[in-house]
């Protein structure tokens, strides 16, 4: 067990963390830098393997959030592939794009049943982190920065005991016992204020239902090397980006390290997650049930062909769990504590950051007014649970459509209005800030009808989710076929008054959302002169923005 920090016999924490993954380092850094004192205890050695990889710009967006407003600069490493390279491992990887290919038991992949979202090129490439080394060096800054660290199998909490008018007292497998004010449960599925006080749903609210087994891979054949790759037109290299292979019950994921020049990583996240209902469990091994699985699309036999797994697999049941609250007298739970739905869309780092940036500001007020009352976290509470209602709607809809690549060209494109207007918005406050240096700025974002949503204001934008998911319903119900559930979706993009015309996103035969410098710009006219005004505040900024890194960009030499 490693020690730092104060002796915690004299000590009282104003916040103890559990958990030091992603969330928990990165909450402990923030309050630990903002003068909170901060406990952190991680029950395992240091670093050791977590899957959730992929960092897209409307997360690398929110990083950038969460460094500038609690002054923690090394969180912002984390957003650019020179910066991770530079300043955290050398064994990352690069997202240039989030691509989606689409196959069928037992046929050759059809070149035209493909999807790609391109990262704008005025963006500064975003990386593939490899979680060993990140959620470590996370761990380092959150004892750099002040809070008192203790992890290992001896620092486990296997003692909880939470008073609504004391605070909170915990013990660890050693013996240590520990008081604080408040208590922030960023353990993952188990955390122990989770089952210490009863607060998971039985079942799962969510609709949706799949199990996951995944590991890392060395001898993975980039898919643009693959028969079926070759015949693609997609703008940017599949192996460029996170590759999702979708078939009717399930997806595959490929998150390459070794895909930039520089890496020293040659292993590859792979994993599958599958309908439970469809493709229940039936005691096979998983490096054995991956085989079966893959061998039934020739396309993903080929890439798999010669890869073998770096490290044992990891198989779960049902994924899916909530919470019936996630903040009461004296905790919360955070990020993957208080739920999770599937790692579709890679949602998993955002949610944590969107957590962190609100919870953050709640809990240094706390301290420094000596107040926890219940009621300032309230929308912490509604936050997480929408962000969970949300994810399940648009993962359930997306599993219905895998059946059938018209459905799916027209489901994707609600999770990229959603990614595209999140980047936006939060980039767009994050300018706000940095010319005013007002926190007014995020809090007013949090007074809104519509917790975490990247318009937070607009009731339109904000009936997209669910109509998909509604059509989708009716779909697997046997009620609308999949072509008019498509016409549906794309119908209602069409009339959006929340979406620049330009990006494209209403036509079903442009399947790469490419954002070339001609439609910023004319994306960026529209914002100026035709878009709604709740979308124009929150929009103008953002697309200024971009336009003014690409004009930079061409004046330099070179």
């Amino acid at each position: 067990m490693n020690v730092t920090g104060k002796d915690s016999a004299r000590t009282r924490y104003e916040v103890a963390v559990i958990g030091g993954g992603f969330a928990g380092s990165l909450l402990a850094a923030v309050l630990a830098r903002n003068g909170v004192r901060t406990l952190l205890v991680e029950g395992e050695e240091s670093p050791r393997f977590a899957v959730g990889e992929s960092m897209v710009p409307y997360t690398a967006a929110l990083a950038r959030v969460v460094a500038r407003r609690y002054g923690v600069p090394e969180i912002e490493h984390l957003t650019s592939l020179e910066g991770v390279r530079r300043e955290v491992s050398s064994r990352c990887g690069v997202l240039r794009n989030m691509g989606f290919v689409h196959h069928r038991p037992h046929l050759r992949q059809h070149p035209g049943e493909i999807y790609q979202v391109v990262n704008p090129s005025v963006v500064p490439p975003v990386p593939h982190l490899f979680r060993e080394d990140v959620d470590a060096h996370l761990l380092g800054v959150a004892r750099r920065r002040g809070a008192d660290v203790r992890t290992g199998p001896g620092a486990r909490v296997e003692g909880l005991r939470i008073d609504p008018d004391t605070g909170v007292s915990l013990r660890t497998a050693a013996g240590e016992e520990f008081t604080a004010e408040y208590v922030v449960d960023a353990g993952g599925r188990h955390g122990p204020v989770a089952q210490e006080l009863g607060l998971r749903e039985k079942p799962a609210r969510a609709r949706h239902h799949s199990r996951t087994l995944f590991t890392h891979m060395t001898g993975v054949t980039p898919y643009d090397a693959t028969v079926a790759g070759r015949l693609h037109d997609q703008p940017s290299p599949w192996h460029q980006g996170t590759l999702h292979h979708v078939f009717d019950g399930g997806w595959l994921w490929v998150i390459p390290f070794d895909n930039q020049p520089r890496s020293t990583n040659s292993v590859c996240s792979v994993g599958l997650t599958l309908d439970a209902r469809r493709h229940p469990a039936r005691g096979l091994a998983p490096q054995e049930e991956f085989d079966r699985l893959v061998a039934r699309f020739p396309d993903l036999a080929e890439q798999f062909r010669h890869a073998e797994s770096a490290r044992p697999w990891t198989a779960t049941g049902r994924l899916q769990y909530s919470s019936k609250r996630v903040v009461g007298d004296r905790y919360c739970l955070a990020s993957h504590t208080a739920g999770f739905v599937d790692p579709l869309y890679s949602r998993g780092l955002a949610h944590s950051l969107e957590v962190v940036n609100a919870l953050g500001r709640r809990l240094i007020d706390a301290a420094h007014e000596g107040d926890w009352s219940t009621g300032r976290f309230q929308y912490v509470e509604d936050l997480q649970q929408a962000l969970f209602d949300a994810h399940d709607d648009l993962v359930y809809a997306s599993f219905v459509s895998f059946r059938d690549f018209e459905l799916f060209n027209a489901v994707v494109r609600t999770w990229t209005v959603s990614t595209v207007l999140g980047a936006l918005a939060v980039e767009n406050a994050c300018a706000a800030y940095g010319r005013s240096g007002d926190d007014a700025v995020f809090r007013d974002l949090e007074q809104a009808r519509y917790p975490g949503s990247p318009l937070p204001g607009s009731a339109h934008y904000n009936s997209l989710g669910s109509l998909t998911r509604t059509l989708c319903e009716e779909v697997e119900a046997g009620t609308r076929t999949p072509r008019a559930a498509a016409d549906g979706i794309f119908d209602a993009i069409g009339r959006a008054d929340y979406l620049p015309p330009s990006l494209g996103l209403a036509d079903p035969a442009d399947r790469f959302f490419h954002n070339t410098p001609a439609r910023i710009a004319r994306a960026a006219r529209w914002v100026r002169t035709d878009a709604p005004d709740e979308v124009g505040a929150l929009l103008k900024g953002a697309m200024g923005g971009l336009i003014r890194e690409r004009l930079r960009g061409v004046r330099r030499p070179g």
